[in-house]
């Protein structure tokens, strides 16, 4: 359970797959535009629950609670052997011998 205040994420959809714009690449057009935003939750809510928040610009916005206490997760990815030898080949290519 979350409580008001607690700085939370949530989940809504924008665009259902019927209503993309239509220059939209196929795979794309077939999934739902949606959006992820953090801010205060105006009121108690729990996971899953439709809620209400205030974000950092002031906003209000509505959507699906699906985390409490976000935190960032990202990363570079996996590393890939191909980028490492196009990294070196325009080494090469810049200034003629291997670094």
């Amino acid at each position: 359970m979350a409580n008001k205040g607690d700085w939370v994420q949530l989940q809504s959809t924008i665009l259902e797959p019927g209503f993309r714009a239509p220059q939209v690449p196929k795979d794309t057009a077939e999934v739902p535009l949606t959006q992820w935003v953090k801010g205060w939750l105006m009121h108690d809510a729990k996971v899953g629950d439709e809620a209400l928040v205030r974000t950092r610009t002031g906003r209000q916005v509505s959507g699906k609670l699906v985390q409490e206490a976000p935190s960032y997760s990202h990363s570079f990815g996996a590393f890939i052997p191909e980028l490492l030898q196009v990294q070196e080949g325009i080494k090469q290519a810049l200034w003629g011998e291997e670094q």
